[in-house]
């Protein structure tokens, strides 16, 4: 714990560095709100700060910049996230309220949005199926041992599998096969798969027991990512090297959703750096935030840019679309 001089001084020096990204100097924090002390007395407490592990001297000229450990203590004295800019709430009201006819082309305009409004990368990652209820359900038969499922969920998301099947099936028997499912399934969770319904004939019920097959083995939850704002990165980082590492993480759907799923998981709402597990954004920080669908947690957006980051402004704006998200797909 650092003693409140010190706090005041630390939170100064970040929040100046968030604001102009230059090593930041004792003049400019003597006369920083909550600071009121002498440029002298700022200058040691800065040699303190930078011997704790809190701020580095980049050049002997230079002033300080925070490291990871400063920029974690500044999250940390946040209470909470603070209120959106109005013409950002007016933003993301007026986005919300404009219609969709798929869940999917929503939720990418919604990485979009954040993207927009912090000037980072953002992703929203797709309800789980637990939160799915099926509209709608078609086999349509591509060959003779080979049918595609079609599923359409009452949030407007889609799902297609492909269902190879022992025998062959004419496109009738196929066709009231669909009609089974269709009593079998509308309705239902999409995680809620039942036993395979029996129609009493036997062709249509191997047709019913392929596709059964098919819907059990899909994983629990969808790894879908909706990334925006990779534009961003690019202004976010001086290294070439540095930014092609984070649009290569970014393009990996996969280590995406583990990421933020670990980082929630951990009880975190913001990870710093090495805290991300990922090597290659040493140098950034990822803000997170859930979102509920019918009062359950459902699924999860987070915007990614450097450590210097708007950390006020990010968890601000994360934690109001995510209410908005989870309330528009509550409502369909």
């Amino acid at each position: 714990m650092l003693e409140d001089r010190k706090a005041a001084i630390l939170s100064a020096v970040v929040a100046e560095y968030i604001e102009t990204a230059v090593p930041v100097g004792s003049r400019h924090i003597s006369s920083a709100p909550g600071v009121d002390v002498s440029s002298a007395t700022v200058r040691n407490e800065l040699v303190h700060l930078e011997e704790q592990g809190y701020l580095v001297k980049p050049h002997t000229s230079a002033g300080r910049i925070p490291t990871d450990k400063a920029y974690r203590f500044f999250v940390d004295q946040l209470d909470r996230p603070g209120p959106l800019e109005a013409s950002d709430r007016e933003q993301v009201s007026a986005f919300f309220a404009r219609s969709y006819n798929e869940l999917e082309q929503m939720l990418s305009d919604t990485s979009t949005l954040l993207a927009d409004l912090t000037g980072t990368a953002a992703v929203v990652i797709a309800p789980d199926r637990h939160h799915q209820e099926v509209r709608s359900v078609q086999l349509v038969s591509l060959s003779a041992q080979v049918t595609l499922l079609v599923l359409v969920m009452a949030n407007g998301s889609l799902e297609k599998h492909v269902v190879e099947l022992v025998t062959e099936a004419v496109e009738s028997t196929v066709a009231v096969a669909s009609a089974h499912l269709s009593a079998a399934l509308i309705g239902r969770r999409s995680s809620d798969v039942p036993a395979a319904p029996l129609s009493g004939d036997v062709a249509v019920d191997q047709v019913l027991a392929a596709v059964m097959i098919v819907l059990g083995a899909r994983p629990e939850v969808l790894d879908q990512a909706f990334v925006g704002g990779t534009s961003q990165v690019a202004a976010s980082f001086h290294s070439v090297e540095r930014i092609q590492q984070v649009l290569t993480v970014l393009e990996r759907q996969f280590v995406v959703v583990s990421l933020i799923r670990d980082v929630i998981d951990r009880g975190l709402t913001v990870a710093i750096g090495s805290e991300t597990g990922v090597e290659p954004l040493a140098e950034c920080a990822l803000v997170v935030a859930p979102y509920e669908v019918e009062g359950e947690r459902a699924g999860s957006i987070a915007v990614l840019g450097p450590t210097h980051m708007n950390y006020p402004q990010a968890l601000a704006t994360v934690a109001v679309v995510g209410r908005q998200l989870g309330q528009r797909i509550t409502e369909g």
